[in-house]
């Protein structure tokens, strides 16, 4: 059994080049649960930044996640957290169609943004962040935060490894059931919906294995009748050279978080790709095949981190350092544009192509 360890805890880029970094203020816009439950802690507990402010349209919301979490200053709106001088960066998690716009009014204001998955709901806005990136000099990334985990930075090496031999299948799953009426999830008129919510991140990891884009995707959805979201979508991402992928996503369908990357020597199997726990061990299955029912697989452990910490550490650095941008929002375009075709499939019923 392989051990590959990620950074201790309490390590991160507090230094670049050998010279402490000033830490970069960060302010939240929004309370959301993601913010709330995930992110904020982790931020918390990183190096090179600080939180020291957070807002909400309800002020009452504002001050008790700053209670709660120890933080400086609490505004009752988004425009306020705009205008402080002090705040140099800010973390949205707002509903997915307003990320665009609080995205863009936040650079205008001389912010760098991380702002949650979708970055946007279609090419046309991607481009327009793109844009106001370019303009206003400030970086603008999507906290596709599974980019961040060293379990994927082993699951890569051992793909350019050759160890698994060429890959040519990439199958990701991911499910779980969300059922509240309240849940902007299941708020079709904001960009709710499982190939939103759920889509970037098999998309993600097929990008990833594979070094490459889709040139064609088919695809097929389910609308729950109330809600009107997509409450389940399948995929077939065509690569070049016959390579494929498909993907399972569903706002209501059993939990299930699962990669397969298939080799024509060996295969990788991932039971927690998308969402692992900052306290256990990663767990990378690498089975020849050679005997049925994984008799002859092996298990590698890549050690607990915290992806959520890892992710706004190196975002903080990238700014102090000068140094690209640790997901560029060209890369985030290639999603929107598979996630656009996927769209376009599922509702004519033909190939398209991104």
């Amino acid at each position: 059994m392989k051990l590959s360890m990620a950074a201790p805890a309490g390590t991160g880029p507090a230094r670049t080049g050998g010279t402490l970094m000033e830490l970069v203020r960060f302010g939240i816009i929004g309370t959301a649960a993601i913010a709330v439950e995930k992110v904020i802690p982790s931020m918390l507990s990183a190096e090179g930044l600080e939180v020291v402010a957070i807002a909400s349209r309800d002020l009452d919301k504002a001050r008790a996640a700053a209670t709660r979490f120890g933080i400086e200053r609490s505004y009752g709106s988004y425009d306020d957290i705009l205008a402080d001088p002090e705040i140099e960066a800010v973390y949205i998690p707002l509903p997915n169609h307003l990320h665009v716009h609080w995205a863009i009014r936040a650079a205008e204001a001389g912010k760098h943004v991380l702002c949650e998955k979708p970055l946007a709901l279609d090419v046309k806005e991607l481009e327009r962040l793109i844009d106001c990136r370019n303009r206003t000099g400030r970086r603008i990334q999507e906290a596709v935060m599974i980019r961040a985990h060293p379990q994927w930075d082993e699951i890569l090496d051992i793909v350019a490894s050759g160890e698994i031999g060429e890959v040519r299948a990439v199958q990701g799953v991911f499910t779980e059931i969300n059922l509240d009426p309240k849940s902007i999830v299941n708020d079709a008129s904001i960009g709710g919906g499982a190939l939103y919510d759920l889509g970037v991140y098999p998309i993600a990891a097929a990008r990833m294995v594979f070094g490459a884009e889709p040139e064609r995707v088919f695809a097929t959805s389910d609308f729950d009748p109330v809600f009107g979201i997509d409450r389940l979508t399948s995929a077939v991402l065509l690569f070049s050279g016959g390579r494929q992928a498909t993907l399972v996503v569903s706002t209501q369908l059993a939990l299930r978080h699962n990669v397969e990357i298939f080799g024509t020597r060996k295969s990788i199997s991932l039971s927690n790709p998308f969402n692992p726990s900052p306290d256990d061990h990663c767990r990378i299955v690498v089975d020849s095949g050679s005997k049925l029912a994984a008799a002859a697989a092996e298990t590698r452990l890549v050690a607990p981190a915290d992806q959520y910490r890892l992710q706004a550490e190196r975002f903080s650095a990238a700014i102090r350092s000068g140094s690209p941008s640790p997901i560029e929002l060209e890369w985030s375009l290639g999603t929107m544009k598979v996630l656009n075709a996927i769209q376009r499939s599922a509702e004519c019923g033909n190939w398209e192509t991104v």
